[in-house]
């Protein structure tokens, strides 16, 4: 793999062992990468946790998933303009001003006097960190050498599994013994430690002339659709749920159709094009969080209102699915061969929609092992995709194309989860699931979201195969 002059990553190749990550000469990228996949990480469980302490002082109830929406939609918008500030202001300067923001945004949610004002401090939030983790992608081949690179996604999905045990125990900690804006400070630690990371590791330069406009236009567009299909989500009425989720697919065609007339293109040149290897690679990107957001939406309600168990009890069973994930991208990562990792990416998909037919068996039977199984095989799918299909994505873009795809990894990624948790929300409604719901039809409506699911999996091992077999 090519490295950028100056680049960490260009001295001699080290061997593709853990231990290389933790040496002198790597230590610094590997714990600046691992913070910046951990401000997203960690955010999102002490918010989860804190949030509901959060309305019970600031009343509000009614706006508590806008707190989640806004801050996906505009981490999308961020991951989406990410190349485009990389290119225009250089790495090191583009992650300083996100998390800059990141920490403006974290600081308005500390003293939000109401949910608007801490509705808007998230949406902050969201922006600066979908900037920092889309460069904080792009960076990944740029500081390490290619036997490494695999290494780095094992140790992401570790940071995930710390995340999701470790951040509601802090989360609720601090929210119990002290209170809830104490719990919300914590991004304020993590993203001062981050800025300074940046500053002592992060190459200076990589500064370009971009002679086009911001893409203001295109990421208004793609935001505002995104926004959308959750509006549609909290409405279970599908006179009007259908016509704006219709509008929203217009908005998106349309920012797609503007971008690639567009001199600066924020899309990879190839993305979404079924006969090139990196187009039919971020379908899969994008359809396999999708399908996988069934299982975050329903899995803990399921646990709690189906079977009885406590929350905590519901929350350490849903986490089998991150547990999985995380043994199965640490294996994964330690497959020498492209080949290998090429069977791992083909398998991964029709694993997933194996876990999303068995949680839907498992809803309909009321048979927990089922449900515990799904979780398991839901989780492997995607421990077994994300990075050996990263890593080959960014292997096989073109250097002029590489900070772009690279970046659009984990914008995509979110933008799956965002699309997947509402149009499964609205499935689940249409079916029957809301607040007033007895028992029976939220079984009828977890059911159906979880065979949507099911299909959208199917469609993601389609693109699978044709990933495969274009880079093979």
């Amino acid at each position: 793999m090519n490295h950028g002059p100056g680049a960490i990553g260009s001295a001699e190749e080290p061997e593709p062992g853990w231990r290389a990550l933790l040496s002198l000469h790597y230590l610094g990228p590997t714990t600046t990468i691992s913070l910046g996949v951990a401000l997203y990480a960690f955010n999102e469980f002490f918010v989860s946790t804190a949030l509901p302490s959060a309305v019970g002082r600031l009343g509000g109830a009614a706006l508590i998933s806008w707190a989640f929406t806004f801050f996906l939609v505009f981490a999308i918008v961020g991951g989406l303009a990410a190349a485009d500030l990389k290119a225009r202001l250089g790495a090191r300067t583009a992650l300083v001003l996100s998390a800059l923001v990141f920490l403006a945004g974290s600081v308005i949610t500390v003293v939000a006097p109401n949910m608007p004002v801490l509705i808007a401090g998230r949406a902050v939030q969201g922006f600066g960190e979908g900037v920092v983790a889309a460069i904080c992608y792009a960076l990944i081949p740029v500081l390490f050498p290619a036997p490494l690179v695999q290494k780095i996604f094992g140790l992401e999905a570790f940071i995930w599994a710390i995340a999701a045990f470790g951040g509601p125990v802090l989360a609720g900690f601090l929210t119990e013994f002290f209170s809830w804006r104490v719990a919300f400070a914590f991004n304020l630690v993590v993203g001062c430690i981050f800025l300074l990371l940046v500053f002592l590791v992060v190459p200076k330069g990589g500064r370009g002339e971009t002679v086009a406009g911001p893409p203001l236009l295109r990421l208004s567009l793609a935001g505002g659709a995104i926004l959308m299909v959750s509006v549609a989500a909290a409405v279970a009425d599908p006179l009007i749920a259908g016509p704006v989720c219709g509008l929203a697919l217009l908005l998106l065609v349309g920012a797609v159709g503007l971008d690639r007339r567009n001199a600066n293109p924020v899309l990879p040149v190839a993305a979404f094009r079924w006969r090139d290897r990196v187009g039919a690679g971020l379908w899969m990107i994008l359809l396999m969080p999708m399908a996988q957001a069934a299982g975050g939406v329903f899995m803990v309600y399921g646990f709690q209102f189906l079977w009885g168990y406590g929350a905590t009890v519901a929350g350490g069973l849903a986490a089998t699915l991150a547990v999985a994930w995380s043994i199965t991208a640490i294996l994964v990562a330690t497959v020498p061969t492209e080949a290998g990792r090429l069977r791992a990416i083909a398998v991964s998909s029709i694993l997933l929609a194996a876990g999303a037919a068995l949680a839907a068996i498992g809803v309909a039977t009321q048979q927990l092992a089922l449900m515990i199984a799904a979780q398991v095989t839901m989780g492997a799918g995607m421990g077994l995709n994300w990075g050996p299909l990263c890593q080959l994505l960014m292997n096989r873009a073109p250097d002029s194309d590489r900070d772009r795809t690279s970046a659009m990894l984990p914008t995509l990624q979110t933008a799956g989860y965002a699309l997947g948790a509402a149009v499964f929300g609205l499935v689940a409604n249409l079916a029957g699931f809301g607040d007033t719901a007895d028992l029976d039809g939220a079984r009828t409506g977890m059911i159906a979201a979880y065979a949507g699911a099911t299909l959208v999996a199917i469609a993601a091992a389609v693109f699978g195969v044709r990933t495969v077999r274009r880079a093979a």
